[in-house]
């Protein structure tokens, strides 16, 4: 076969049955083929000093060495990887796929406990689509700990400057942002730059499964001046709070018998391939008491949000926004949207926040 013809893709593994059944599933795609298997992060390491690889598949336990301390030494000596991690669906798997996304894993797939169930038609068809878009997306890029100082200190500017210059806007607001591959990375990026007196409430929805959207929750709010929290059922929606949709559910804003916007999930089955499905949650809002709605369309494989934006212009005032493809890690989600014809701006991750508070304003 010619090299031109496939991605390259390394795998990372303790379990020999969990490497077979991975390379089985990875090698029965065409777009790919397993050139090299490791059963640590040692021998991990030594490939990856040596080798290039469109994508690296990586466990989290292994002895010798894990996956994070893979990913830690790969950032210390700036090794280029584009890793997905592979999962478990434990909180303490949730936490810890958090932290891989953090240190630069660009996305995870939540990975059975028992091979055999690697088999099924469900998991093979949600692996490949994942590795499929880490093996596109844009490479990885290392930035020092005194450059990331310097962009803190420079977006705490840009605030200051946005809350100087935000407009009064009149009318009632909501801000509904769309995020999937990439998105864990870009929300810890943006959420926590959004300072607590925004006039509006955020509504998330993020392509993940159930159990792991609870953690994301918990690890903005730690980090945020906003309020973060898991959606529940029946909350109602407050100015300077983000609510994150649940993994495995759709999240539709409804108004409750005091005519006030509320959470409500839906039992649909998946849409644009995903549940939740950020094309619920923008359609959803059509029929709510906002007069001005600042749809943000960020990182992410797929065109979910494209209709659903598209359905909700036809009744309502909407802004959208846009992230640039170079900030993107990949650019499916916002380039529908583009294409579409309705972004009103194209901003990128480093200026959302700021673009944000312009079109919504500040709490008087």
């Amino acid at each position: 076969m010619d090299d031109k013809n496939f991605k390259k893709i390394l795998v990372v593994d303790d379990s020999a049955l969990m490497r077979r059944v991975l390379c089985d599933i990875i090698d029965s795609d065409k777009r790919f083929q397993v050139v090299d298997k490791a059963t640590n992060g040692y021998e991990a390491f030594d490939l990856l000093s040596r080798n290039k690889y469109d994508a690296v598949v990586l466990d989290v336990n292994m002895p010798k060495m894990n996956g994070l301390q893979l990913l830690e030494e790969l950032r210390k000596y700036k090794i280029q990887a584009k890793v997905m991690m592979a999962s478990t669906d434990t909180s303490e798997g949730a936490k810890t796929t958090l932290d891989a996304l953090e240190l630069g894993a660009l996305d995870f797939i939540h990975k059975p406990i028992n091979a055999i169930d690697c088999r099924n038609d469900e998991f093979v068809t949600s692996f490949l689509e994942t590795l499929s878009a880490v093996a596109d997306s844009a490479p990885q890029s290392f930035v020092s700990k005194q450059k990331r100082l310097e962009n803190q200190v420079s977006t705490v500017k840009v605030m200051d400057l946005a809350k100087k210059h935000a407009a009064v806007i009149p009318g009632k607001k909501a801000i509904a942002i769309a995020s999937s591959t990439g998105g864990p990375k870009a929300l810890m990026a943006l959420i926590p730059m959004i300072p607590k007196e925004i006039d509006a409430p955020i509504v998330i929805v993020q392509h993940m499964p159930k159990g792991f959207t609870q953690t994301l929750a918990e690890r903005l709010d730690g980090m945020s001046k906003v309020s973060v929290k898991e959606a529940g059922e029946g909350d109602v929606l407050e100015k300077g709070h983000v609510y994150i949709a649940r993994g495995g559910s759709h999240l539709n804003i409804v108004k409750n018998q005091r005519g006030q916007e509320v959470i409500k999930y839906s039992d649909e089955p998946m849409r644009e391939g995903v549940k939740p499905c950020s094309n619920y949650m923008y359609e959803s809002l059509a029929d709510s008491e906002y007069d001005n709605i600042l749809c943000v369309v960020l990182t992410g494989m797929g065109a979910d949000g494209t209709v659903g934006i598209g359905n909700l212009k036809k009744s309502k005032k909407v802004r959208v926004l846009a992230q640039d493809e170079e900030s993107c890690t990949v650019f499916g989600m916002p380039k529908s949207i583009i294409k579409s014809g309705y972004a009103d701006q194209i901003v990128s991750l480093d200026n959302m926040a700021q673009e944000i508070v312009l079109n919504v304003g500040l709490n008087s």
